[in-house]
């Protein structure tokens, strides 16, 4: 009984996130697993795109050495 109580002692952490973090991906299976949860294709409609970004309208290019100088500072 000694060894038992020495590997409980020295282990307890291990022993308990082990088991734990094997029942909670366990569960997550199950419930990912479980046909409830899942829709079926008549059900699925994707939803619309959000645009993110829209750009701005460019400017109509500068010919010259001028317009270079310009545009390299616009981009500082």
């Amino acid at each position: 009984m000694a060894g038992l109580k020495a590997f409980w002692e020295n282990y307890k952490v291990l022993i308990v996130m082990g088991s734990s973090l094997g029942l909670i991906h366990w569960g997550w299976y199950t419930l990912k697993s479980n046909p409830a949860f899942h829709k079926g294709r008549e059900d699925y409609y994707p939803e619309p795109a959000i645009v993110g970004y829209v750009a701005p309208p460019s400017k109509p290019a500068e010919s010259g050495v001028q317009g270079k100088v310009e545009r390299l500072f616009e981009l500082c």
